[in-house]
């Protein structure tokens, strides 16, 4: 298996994990919210880079989705040690949330 592959599928799966941590907040996955920005595999060193949004810069629950975050990638990568980077560059907004999120939020 090639080498952009593996990390497609990893990605994947990292993905597929992080659709079970919501934004308690709103009910919705980080996923879905369109909070999650880039996966980043390095294999080298055996860490994933998780880059990510909020809903705002001011959310009280920002800490406890961000650890829920790098605990569902732990969980669903073993071996691999998760970093999670936070950035409101761009911000986020309501176009981001994605066609499945739309439909839950009744919109």
């Amino acid at each position: 298996m090639s080498e952009s592959r593996n990390e497609q599928e990893r990605e994947e799966k990292a993905l597929e994990a992080l659709k079970f941590v919501d934004d308690p907040e709103i009910g919705l996955n980080v996923v879905d919210l369109g909070l999650i920005y880039e996966i980043v595999f390095n294999e080298a060193e055996k860490k994933v880079l998780c880059t990510m949004t909020l809903t705002t810069e001011f959310c009280p629950m920002g800490d406890s989705i961000m650890a829920n975050v790098k605990e569902a990638l732990r969980m669903s990568l073993p071996g691999i040690e998760p970093e999670v980077q936070l950035t409101f560059d761009p911000p986020w907004n309501h176009s981001m949330i994605s066609e499945a999120g739309l439909e839950f939020l009744g919109g």
